[in-house]
């Protein structure tokens, strides 16, 4: 089966793996500490321009991929909004209590869950797993035994999947009547955890025959290193939070400076 999408590969995609999840993992900190929603309201939108025109997928993909995260914006913002704390009251009905505090609050955190799901997403589109691993084993020394069992490991959901279908038509082929609730699940799951526990084991072989669980030195069959486009990609990330910063403290969308 063909689990793969179809894309192009843009410049990101180039960027080293190891300095791109340093450079989100700084990101992922900074917002979380800023309480400035103009300032988090252009990180936001910067991060969606880059998510729809830079990781080089379908528009019809990124909507989906993306839709998640819109729903988690909105459910968060609308529950702080609706039942948050504060003293200027713009609407009361019931349960329902929306202040001015509380508007504002639940528009950061909303604005927040979406900047975090964007660097993610950013993240996932643009990083192929391998060349993750054999940096992370170059750059920061992981052991090879951790590195390879997480690529056996992400390499064995595409083949669950396809047990998956492959146990749904065998059962289709012989009539077995559809069930739901518990006999549904024990039909599924069984065969794919035996099956599962079988490939592990044979993994696991694999990899101690071929001394994946020592710790002396290693050749690599890809060397990944250092570019331009890494430069770029930490100059890109700067450009954006500097001028998500200077846009929302001069040019202020609202008047709130801080929702703390």
């Amino acid at each position: 089966m063909k689990w793969e999408i179809s894309h192009r590969e843009t410049w990101l995609y180039e960027a080293n793996p190891t300095l791109k999840l340093a450079v989100l993992v700084v990101l992922f900190l900074a917002v979380l500490l800023i309480h400035n929603p103009n300032v988090l309201i252009n990180l936001s939108l910067a991060l969606f321009l880059l998510f729809c025109f830079g990781t080089g997928y379908p528009a019809n993909v990124l909507f989906w991929m993306f839709l998640p995260f819109f729903l988690i914006f909105f459910s968060s913002a609308s529950s702080m909004m609706m039942f948050g704390e504060g003293t200027t009251t713009w609407f009361r009905w019931g349960l329902i209590h929306i202040t001015a505090e509380s508007f504002w609050r639940g528009l950061h955190l909303g604005f927040r869950a979406l900047a975090l799901g964007l660097l993610g997403l950013i993240f996932s589109l643009t990083t192929r797993p391998v060349p993750l691993f054999y940096s992370l084993m170059q750059q920061l020394k992981l052991k090879p035994k951790y590195a390879y069992s997480f690529l056996a490991a992400v390499r064995l959901l595409p083949i669950m999947l396809e047990e998956l279908q492959t146990i749904r038509y065998a059962l289709k082929v012989r009539g077995v009547p559809r069930q739901g609730g518990l006999g549904k699940v024990k039909r599924y799951a069984i065969p794919l955890l035996s099956q599962s526990i079988r490939r592990a084991q044979r993994i696991a072989v694999a990899m101690e025959a071929k001394q994946f669980s020592g710790s002396g030195p290693r050749t690599f069959y890809y060397e990944i290193g250092f570019s331009k486009y890494d430069g770029w990609f930490v100059a890109l990330f700067a450009v954006f939070l500097f001028a998500a910063y200077y846009v929302g403290i001069h040019y202020p969308y609202i008047p709130i400076r801080d929702v703390r």
